[in-house]
């Protein structure tokens, strides 16, 4: 099978100039809206670490969301696939920025933790099993440069 070429646009629009630019580094706001054809707007900006405003997604909480989302589309996928019923996912994913004397940054690792339930007599080892499997199956995780682990958390529901 040939490789499939596929294109993403997302549109970035600065929306923090305060009234000079960018005379100076305190003078403006790193808010952005992030947008693309049919979806709804992300308000964006900075870490606070940054001068960024903390009630809006920064590039790197984007990130993380973007491999734990990855992780978990597949793993759903893979379980209907194998006959395994998950009834509930959640992630608490983490990661690690390291940022240079010079101001230049960059993830170290990143641990998705995912907690899935299963339905009621769904087999576990197969269920944990296929974690491995969206790990090598992200293409989130396959194009970033950092070690992107998984310690996922299965349980079974109770049953009726």
């Amino acid at each position: 099978m040939a490789d499939k070429l596929h294109h993403y646009n997302v549109k970035i629009v600065w929306t923090g100039n305060e009234g000079t630019g960018t005379a100076s580094y305190r003078g403006y706001s790193r808010s952005h809206v992030i947008q693309g054809k049919g979806k709804q707007p992300i308000d964006g900006s900075s870490d606070p670490s940054f001068r960024g405003d903390p009630t809006r997604w920064n590039p790197e909480e984007l990130l993380l969301a973007s491999l734990s989302a990855c992780h978990k589309l597949w793993y759903l996928s893979l379980c209907a696939e194998a006959g395994v019923v998950v009834v509930a996912y959640e992630d608490d994913a983490q990661g690690e920025m390291v940022e240079g004397a010079g101001g230049a940054g960059q993830f170290s690792s990143v641990v998705l933790r995912p907690k899935v339930i299963l339905a009621c007599g769904a087999d576990v080892e197969k269920a944990v099993a296929l974690h491995h499997k969206a790990h090598e199956m992200c293409f989130i995780a396959r194009s970033v440069n950092f070690p992107v682990s998984h310690a996922p958390e299965v349980s079974v529901e109770p049953s009726a």
